[in-house]
């Protein structure tokens, strides 16, 4: 089986001849293990766009089980032009070299164009910084974006400038460093104080059947699995804030969100998940009060990101600070431990 870079086949049209090693797998995985610069999902859009036929005729269903002797002829488009637009928006680079770029998203800030948020985002800035180097790289609308962070979730991203890096990281954040270095971890500061000082929420996700817009617990749901760490207690009479550090070994939508509030313990300034515990805030020292009220988000933050360089292999780790809101919050906190000698 020979291995073929991008540059080989886009906009050619290439043909390959099922051998025995091949027959009765899926279409989409066969080319995917072919064609190695390209993602899985980025094959399963080619099959879906008509790009891929067998024996001359159009196949439109990436499952389709291959037979011994088949020819399969790919014709890889170039990359498009995003639809995303250029924008010159700053970006707080902690990383940059020709295959990846590693960024520390502030508050606010959408990952990518979807419908409300139609530009002002970190493609659109992306897009700006990297020039052509990003554009169409695993797929039009969302280039280069291998992860994301809610809006209102600061903290350490990274998004792939090459084929390459787009399916190596792809791969990594699908495997959630079970068997690999990524690493991601995430502060947060939550309601009440945990009964242990570590922990595991094991949980499944799915849609909230009485919103859409939120994830709940559901036995039918995706696994989901979230560990979390106390790294300071603090709290007064009829109050108590932790701040923990959570681990996902699973990405699904507000996973943290959710599963702190499923325990017991939402996120601080969580409009969505701790609805119910708005009014704790008049509990409250002013000098605390202020700046969770200042927030106008959910308390979290993605302090920490590793993996491994998808060329040269090196292991990779980067940290971002707190923002300037959370660490207000946690001033505010220690300052009030300070005050009264906890």
């Amino acid at each position: 089986m020979v291995e073929n870079t991008a540059a080989e086949f886009e906009g050619e049209e290439v043909e390959v001849v099922v051998d025995a090693d091949m027959a009765g797998g899926r279409l989409d995985a066969v080319l995917a293990r072919v064609h190695t610069v390209l993602s899985r999902s980025r094959i399963k859009d080619l099959i879906l766009g008509g790009a891929v036929s067998i024996e001359g005729k159009p196949v439109s269903e990436p499952k389709y089980r291959l037979t011994a002797g088949e020819t399969i002829t790919l014709l890889a488009p170039p990359p498009e032009d995003a639809e995303p637009l250029p924008q010159d928006i700053p970006l707080d680079i902690l990383y940059e070299d020709d295959q990846l770029i590693v960024v520390n998203k502030p508050v606010g800030m959408v990952v990518h164009p979807a419908p409300g948020s139609p530009d002002g985002t970190l493609v659109n800035a992306l897009l700006f910084h990297c020039g052509d180097s990003l554009v169409g790289i695993g797929g039009v609308k969302r280039p280069g974006i291998v992860h994301r962070l809610d809006r209102d979730t600061s903290g350490v991203m990274v998004a792939a400038k090459t084929e390459t890096a787009h399916k190596h990281l792809s791969e990594q954040f699908a495997d959630h460093g079970r068997t690999g270095p990524l690493h991601r971890a995430y502060i947060a500061f939550v309601w009440g104080s945990t009964e242990t000082a570590k922990g595991t929420i094991d949980a499944p996700l799915g849609r909230d059947q009485n919103n859409r817009l939120k994830q709940a617990v559901r036995k039918d749901g995706r696994e989901a699995i979230t560990h979390y760490f106390v790294e300071a207690r603090f709290g007064g009479e009829g109050w108590d804030i932790t701040r923990v550090q959570c681990h996902l070994e699973t990405g699904r939508t507000h996973q943290i969100r959710v599963h702190m509030a499923h325990i017991g313990h939402p996120l601080v300034a969580d409009a969505v998940y701790a609805s119910g515990f708005a009014t704790k805030i008049n509990r409250l020292p002013p000098d605390v009060a202020a700046p969770i009220q200042a927030l106008g988000r959910q308390a979290l933050h993605a302090a920490e990101l590793g993996f491994e360089h998808p060329v040269t292999g090196e292991e990779m780790f980067f940290e971002a600070p707190l923002p300037e809101d959370l660490q207000a919050l946690e001033d505010a906190l220690e300052g009030y431990d300070k005050a009264f000698a906890r």
